[in-house]
C-alpha cells in the first residue's frame, strides 16, 4: 500500500513558465497520470502553448477564477468548480484573459502520463510567442 500527502505550496514552482506551475506528479509518486497546479494572473497563459496531445486525455479543474480555453472552433470560459476535458488530438490553449479581475487557479490532470506527447498546433492567430514545453 502507498499513501502520500502533498502540500502543493511546498513544491517549488517550475522555472521559465508563463505562470506559476507546481508539478505534483513526482512529489505524489504518481505513475499512471500527470498532475499540475497552475496559478495565472490576468494576462498570463497556462502552459503549454497552443497544442494537442497525441495520446493523452487532459482535464482542467478550475479551483478559483475563470479559465479561458481557446480551441479552433471557439473559446470556452470555464468558471470555478467546473471541469474542461480535452480528447487526444484536439488543439487547445488555456489562459487567464488580460481583462480578468482575478487570478485563476487550476488543477490539470493528464493520462496516460507521457513525455513528448504534446505537439504544437499552428493557428492563423499564432503570434510565435508560444513555446512548447512539457
Amino acid at each position: 500500500m502507498g499513501y502520500r500527502v502533498v502540500d502543493p505550496d511546498s513544491v517549488e514552482p517550475a522555472p521559465d513558465r508563463p505562470c506559476e506551475m507546481r508539478g505534483l506528479t513526482e512529489p505524489a509518486g504518481l505513475s499512471e497520470f500527470a498532475m499540475n497546479r497552475y496559478r495565472a494572473a490576468p494576462g498570463e497563459r497556462i502552459p503549454l502553448a497552443y497544442h494537442y496531445h497525441e495520446r493523452q486525455e487532459e482535464a482542467f479543474y478550475v479551483l478559483s477564477g475563470e479559465l479561458a480555453i481557446e480551441t479552433p472552433g471557439e473559446t470556452y470560459v470555464v468558471p470555478a468548480g467546473q471541469v474542461f476535458a480535452v480528447d487526444p488530438g484536439d488543439p487547445h490553449r488555456a489562459y487567464n484573459p488580460a481583462d480578468a479581475e482575478e487570478a485563476v487557479e487550476v488543477l490539470a490532470i493528464g493520462a496516460p502520463q507521457t513525455t513528448g506527447d504534446a505537439k504544437p498546433y499552428e493557428s492563423a492567430e499564432s503570434d510565435g510567442a508560444d513555446r512548447l514545453t512539457e
